[in-house]
Protein backbone atom coordinates (compact mmCIF):
# COMPACT_ATOMS: atom_id res chain seq x y z
CA UNK A 1 0.00 0.00 0.00
CA UNK A 2 1.54 3.30 -1.13
CA UNK A 3 0.54 6.52 0.66
CA UNK A 4 1.59 9.79 -0.99
CA UNK A 5 3.06 12.93 0.54
CA UNK A 6 1.86 16.49 0.87
CA UNK A 7 0.34 18.41 -2.08
CA UNK A 8 0.35 15.37 -4.36
CA UNK A 9 -2.03 12.48 -4.85
CA UNK A 10 -1.32 8.85 -5.57
CA UNK A 11 0.19 9.86 -8.93
CA UNK A 12 3.35 10.50 -6.89
CA UNK A 13 3.98 6.78 -7.24
CA UNK A 14 3.87 6.72 -11.05
CA UNK A 15 7.64 6.02 -11.27
CA UNK A 16 7.22 2.98 -8.99
CA UNK A 17 4.36 1.31 -10.83
CA UNK A 18 6.34 -0.11 -13.79
CA UNK A 19 9.15 -1.09 -11.43
CA UNK A 20 6.73 -3.02 -9.20
CA UNK A 21 4.77 -4.64 -12.03
CA UNK A 22 5.00 -8.41 -11.76
CA UNK A 23 6.92 -8.16 -8.49
CA UNK A 24 4.24 -7.00 -6.06
CA UNK A 25 0.55 -6.23 -5.94
CA UNK A 26 0.14 -2.48 -5.45
CA UNK A 27 -2.61 -0.54 -3.70
CA UNK A 28 -2.69 3.26 -3.99
CA UNK A 29 -4.14 5.37 -1.20
CA UNK A 30 -5.36 8.96 -1.59
CA UNK A 31 -5.40 10.81 1.72
CA UNK A 32 -8.32 13.08 2.66
CA UNK A 33 -8.08 16.38 0.80
CA UNK A 34 -6.02 14.82 -2.00
CA UNK A 35 -6.70 13.00 -5.25
CA UNK A 36 -9.98 11.11 -5.31
CA UNK A 37 -10.65 12.34 -1.76
CA UNK A 38 -10.09 16.03 -2.51
CA UNK A 39 -13.51 16.96 -1.11
CA UNK A 40 -12.83 15.39 2.30
CA UNK A 41 -11.42 17.46 5.17
CA UNK A 42 -7.98 16.36 6.34
CA UNK A 43 -7.53 14.86 9.77
CA UNK A 44 -5.03 12.27 10.87
CA UNK A 45 -7.87 10.28 12.41
CA UNK A 46 -9.55 10.05 9.01
CA UNK A 47 -6.21 9.21 7.38
CA UNK A 48 -5.88 6.23 9.70
CA UNK A 49 -9.37 5.10 8.75
CA UNK A 50 -8.62 5.42 5.03
CA UNK A 51 -5.38 3.46 5.35
CA UNK A 52 -7.16 0.86 7.45
CA UNK A 53 -9.83 0.45 4.77
CA UNK A 54 -7.12 -0.06 2.14
CA UNK A 55 -5.28 -2.64 4.24
CA UNK A 56 -8.53 -4.46 4.97
CA UNK A 57 -9.21 -4.69 1.23
CA UNK A 58 -6.10 -6.81 0.68
CA UNK A 59 -6.47 -10.61 0.58
CA UNK A 60 -6.24 -12.22 3.99
CA UNK A 61 -3.20 -14.21 2.83
CA UNK A 62 -1.33 -11.11 1.66
CA UNK A 63 1.81 -9.87 3.39
CA UNK A 64 0.78 -6.22 3.40
CA UNK A 65 3.46 -3.57 3.78
CA UNK A 66 2.27 0.03 4.13
CA UNK A 67 4.58 2.66 2.63
CA UNK A 68 4.11 6.34 3.47
CA UNK A 69 6.12 9.30 2.22
CA UNK A 70 6.47 12.54 4.20
CA UNK A 71 2.93 13.56 5.19
CA UNK A 72 1.85 10.07 4.17
CA UNK A 73 4.52 8.68 6.48
CA UNK A 74 3.07 10.55 9.44
CA UNK A 75 -0.37 9.30 8.44
CA UNK A 76 1.00 5.74 8.37
CA UNK A 77 2.56 6.29 11.82
CA UNK A 78 -0.86 7.30 13.08
CA UNK A 79 -2.39 4.15 11.63
CA UNK A 80 0.42 1.97 12.99
CA UNK A 81 0.13 3.43 16.49
CA UNK A 82 -3.57 2.54 16.56
CA UNK A 83 -3.23 -0.78 14.70
CA UNK A 84 0.22 -2.13 15.59
CA UNK A 85 -0.45 -5.67 14.34
CA UNK A 86 -2.75 -5.18 11.35
CA UNK A 87 -0.17 -4.78 8.57
CA UNK A 88 2.92 -6.96 8.18
CA UNK A 89 5.32 -4.02 8.10
CA UNK A 90 5.68 -0.28 7.62
CA UNK A 91 8.01 1.85 5.49
CA UNK A 92 8.25 5.45 6.71
CA UNK A 93 9.98 7.46 4.01
CA UNK A 94 11.38 10.95 4.55
CA UNK A 95 9.51 11.59 7.79
CA UNK A 96 12.17 10.93 10.43
CA UNK A 97 11.83 14.40 11.92
CA UNK A 98 10.00 15.33 15.09
CA UNK A 99 7.68 18.15 13.95
CA UNK A 100 8.65 20.55 16.74
CA UNK A 101 11.28 23.25 16.86
CA UNK A 102 13.22 23.36 13.58
CA UNK A 103 11.04 20.65 12.05
CA UNK A 104 7.91 22.63 12.81
CA UNK A 105 9.48 25.80 11.39
CA UNK A 106 9.99 24.07 8.05
CA UNK A 107 6.36 22.96 7.99
CA UNK A 108 5.08 26.42 8.94
CA UNK A 109 7.26 28.11 6.34
CA UNK A 110 6.05 25.95 3.46
CA UNK A 111 2.41 26.26 4.58
CA UNK A 112 2.74 30.04 4.80
CA UNK A 113 4.30 30.20 1.33
CA UNK A 114 1.49 28.08 -0.07
CA UNK A 115 -1.11 30.43 1.37
CA UNK A 116 0.75 33.54 0.22
CA UNK A 117 1.23 32.47 -3.38
CA UNK A 118 -2.15 30.80 -3.90
CA UNK A 119 -2.90 27.62 -5.88
CA UNK A 120 -2.34 29.01 -9.39
CA UNK A 121 1.09 30.45 -8.66
CA UNK A 122 2.05 27.43 -6.57
CA UNK A 123 1.09 25.18 -9.47
CA UNK A 124 3.38 27.14 -11.78
CA UNK A 125 6.20 27.03 -9.22
CA UNK A 126 5.82 23.29 -8.66
CA UNK A 127 5.67 22.57 -12.38
CA UNK A 128 8.80 24.63 -13.02
CA UNK A 129 10.79 23.08 -10.17
CA UNK A 130 9.79 19.49 -10.86
CA UNK A 131 10.45 19.78 -14.59
CA UNK A 132 13.87 21.22 -13.86
CA UNK A 133 14.74 18.39 -11.48
CA UNK A 134 13.43 15.35 -13.32
CA UNK A 135 13.23 14.01 -16.88
CA UNK A 136 9.82 14.24 -18.60
CA UNK A 137 9.19 10.50 -18.68
CA UNK A 138 9.54 10.40 -14.89
CA UNK A 139 7.76 13.55 -13.80
CA UNK A 140 4.98 14.22 -16.31
CA UNK A 141 2.76 11.38 -15.03
CA UNK A 142 3.21 12.77 -11.51
CA UNK A 143 2.32 16.32 -12.59
CA UNK A 144 -0.69 15.02 -14.51
CA UNK A 145 -2.21 13.85 -11.24
CA UNK A 146 -2.48 17.45 -10.06
CA UNK A 147 -1.61 19.26 -6.85
CA UNK A 148 -3.70 19.63 -3.71
CA UNK A 149 -2.76 22.75 -1.79
CA UNK A 150 -5.95 23.40 0.17
CA UNK A 151 -5.38 20.80 2.92
CA UNK A 152 -1.73 21.73 3.50
CA UNK A 153 -2.14 24.09 6.51
CA UNK A 154 -4.59 21.77 8.28
CA UNK A 155 -2.53 18.68 7.48
CA UNK A 156 0.71 20.06 8.83
CA UNK A 157 -1.00 21.56 11.87
CA UNK A 158 -2.26 18.05 12.65
CA UNK A 159 1.22 16.60 12.19
CA UNK A 160 2.85 19.25 14.40
CA UNK A 161 0.26 18.71 17.11
CA UNK A 162 0.05 14.94 17.20
CA UNK A 163 3.04 13.21 15.59
CA UNK A 164 5.97 12.16 17.77
CA UNK A 165 8.47 9.27 17.68
CA UNK A 166 6.71 7.73 20.69
CA UNK A 167 3.84 6.80 18.36
CA UNK A 168 5.99 3.86 17.24
CA UNK A 169 6.77 2.49 20.70
CA UNK A 170 3.97 -0.08 20.66
CA UNK A 171 4.40 -1.12 17.03
CA UNK A 172 5.46 -4.75 16.96
CA UNK A 173 5.76 -5.18 13.20
CA UNK A 174 9.00 -4.37 11.35
CA UNK A 175 9.54 -0.71 10.49
CA UNK A 176 11.91 0.70 7.85
CA UNK A 177 12.92 4.35 8.13
CA UNK A 178 13.86 5.08 4.53
CA UNK A 179 15.44 8.48 3.89
CA UNK A 180 17.34 10.39 1.25
CA UNK A 181 20.87 11.29 2.31
CA UNK A 182 20.22 14.97 1.67
CA UNK A 183 16.73 15.07 3.15
CA UNK A 184 16.26 17.60 5.94
CA UNK A 185 13.52 15.39 7.40
CA UNK A 186 15.95 12.73 8.57
CA UNK A 187 17.39 14.93 11.33
CA UNK A 188 15.43 13.05 13.99
CA UNK A 189 16.24 9.52 12.90
CA UNK A 190 17.92 8.60 16.19
CA UNK A 191 14.84 9.59 18.19
CA UNK A 192 12.64 7.39 15.99
CA UNK A 193 15.05 4.47 16.31
CA UNK A 194 15.06 4.81 20.09
CA UNK A 195 11.27 4.90 20.18
CA UNK A 196 10.65 2.03 17.76
CA UNK A 197 12.11 -1.29 18.92
CA UNK A 198 11.38 -2.96 15.58
CA UNK A 199 12.82 -0.22 13.34
CA UNK A 200 15.91 -0.04 11.21
CA UNK A 201 17.14 2.78 8.99
CA UNK A 202 18.28 2.88 5.39
CA UNK A 203 19.67 5.96 3.66
CA UNK A 204 19.59 6.30 -0.12
CA UNK A 205 22.54 8.15 -1.65
CA UNK A 206 22.02 10.96 -4.16
CA UNK A 207 18.48 11.57 -2.90
CA UNK A 208 16.78 14.45 -1.14
CA UNK A 209 13.28 14.65 0.28
CA UNK A 210 11.52 13.16 -2.75
CA UNK A 211 13.39 9.88 -2.63
CA UNK A 212 10.93 7.96 -4.79
CA UNK A 213 11.46 10.53 -7.55
CA UNK A 214 15.16 11.19 -6.99
CA UNK A 215 16.14 7.50 -7.02
CA UNK A 216 13.10 5.52 -8.21
CA UNK A 217 14.94 2.25 -8.77
CA UNK A 218 16.82 2.34 -5.47
CA UNK A 219 13.68 3.35 -3.58
CA UNK A 220 11.67 0.53 -5.13
CA UNK A 221 14.43 -2.02 -4.52
CA UNK A 222 14.66 -0.98 -0.86
CA UNK A 223 10.91 -1.35 -0.37
CA UNK A 224 10.85 -4.74 -2.10
CA UNK A 225 13.84 -6.01 -0.12
CA UNK A 226 12.12 -4.96 3.10
CA UNK A 227 8.88 -6.63 2.00
CA UNK A 228 10.79 -9.86 1.32
CA UNK A 229 12.39 -9.68 4.77
CA UNK A 230 8.96 -9.16 6.33
CA UNK A 231 7.46 -12.06 4.40
CA UNK A 232 10.35 -14.37 5.25
CA UNK A 233 10.12 -13.56 8.95
CA UNK A 234 6.34 -13.76 9.18
CA UNK A 235 5.11 -16.56 11.45
CA UNK A 236 3.74 -19.60 9.66
CA UNK A 237 0.01 -20.06 10.32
Amino acid sequence: MLVHGSRLGSSQWAPQLPLLAGRATVGLVDLPGHGARADEPFTLARCAEVIGEAVASAPASACTVVVGHSLGGYAVMTFASENPDVAAGFVLADCSATPTGLGAAVYRGVAALTDRLGPERMTRVNDRVLRRLYPPERIEPVIAGGYYFAPTPAAWAEVMTHCRPSMLTGVRRPVLLLNGRFDQFRVGTRAFLRAAPTARVEVLPRAGHLTNLDQPEAFTDAVLAFAREVADSAPVT
